[in-house]
């Protein structure tokens, strides 16, 4: 959950409280302590990140979701890359992603610049990463650049509908309501004035936030509003504070480290 304007998750994604009644459920509550674990950018600690690698790595580790940065190829596809250049990936080519093709960007070594073993490592096309997906977590779509009504389909297709939390905003909000009225949004507001109004008129179960500008008084109000709260952490030192408040999900670049401390929590 990177911050975009007027951002989406999928309600049912996390009403595991009580506090969270009115929410609508995912098929599975979160699987560690209580609180959903989502695998920013998959699980991308010593491996490329945004890769098939990375999400399989996420579901081995026994995340709940994993985060996919989705971006439209030149020729119609959809990829899984956070930049909207592959300058920063790969010494093979320089420009928009929009500017390859599927073939083109498939023929790029992504993996070299984290070590050897991964030079084979490619960019994921979205289907791929559903096929992978599917059945064993739940996806996190980053709407970057690529179109909503092209994802629902692929969705669909898999059944997956109900399996995936959208972060969208813009026009691109009534594009989701539009084409799939069942598809979960979840916006992030800048701040907690603009929290009560989005509470307040559009009756969303989830809110979106990120640690810097989370305070326990916001995740009071969600809560109060049957909302649950997903958090976009900076690091390990930042949970504490966040299960204190009692906050739904956390989305983290340490999944592993995360999963480890909530078990612990638990057994305690």
């Amino acid at each position: 959950m990177r911050k975009i304007a007027c951002f989406f998750l999928f309600s049912s994604v996390f009403v595991f409280f009580s506090s969270m009644a009115d929410t609508q459920s995912l098929p599975k509550p979160p699987r560690q302590g209580g609180v959903y674990v989502i695998a920013h950018r998959g699980a991308h600690l010593g491996i490329p990140e945004n890769t098939l690698a990375a999400y399989a790595k996420a579901i081995e580790l026994g995340a709940d979701f994993v985060e996919i940065d989705t971006r439209a190829t030149k020729d119609g596809h959809i990829i899984s890359m956070h930049n909207s250049t592959v300058d920063g990936y790969t010494k093979d080519a320089k420009g928009p992603v929009s500017g390859f093709t599927l073939a083109e960007l498939k023929a790029m070594d992504i993996g070299s610049r984290i070590g050897p073993e991964w030079k084979n490592e490619r960019i994921p096309e979205l289907g791929e990463i559903m096929n992978l997906c599917r059945g064993k977590i739940g996806i996190y779509i980053d709407l970057k650049a690529a179109p909503v009504d092209q994802i629902v389909k692929m969705l669909r297709e898999r059944g997956m509908e109900r399996d995936a939390v959208w972060y969208v905003g813009g026009s691109e909000i009534t594009d989701l309501k539009k084409c799939c009225p069942e598809c979960l949004p979840m916006p992030e507001p800048d701040t907690e004035k603009e929290l009560q109004r989005m509470l307040d008129t559009l009756n969303l179960p989830v809110i979106a936030s990120s640690f810097k500008s989370l305070t326990p008084a916001f995740v009071e109000t969600c809560h109060k509003n049957h909302a649950a709260v997903i958090v976009d952490d900076l690091g390990p030192a930042s949970w504490l504070p966040m299960l204190e408040w009692k906050v739904d999900g956390i989305q983290t670049d340490s999944p592993a480290e995360l999963i480890k401390q909530l078990k612990e929590r638990g057994t305690k």
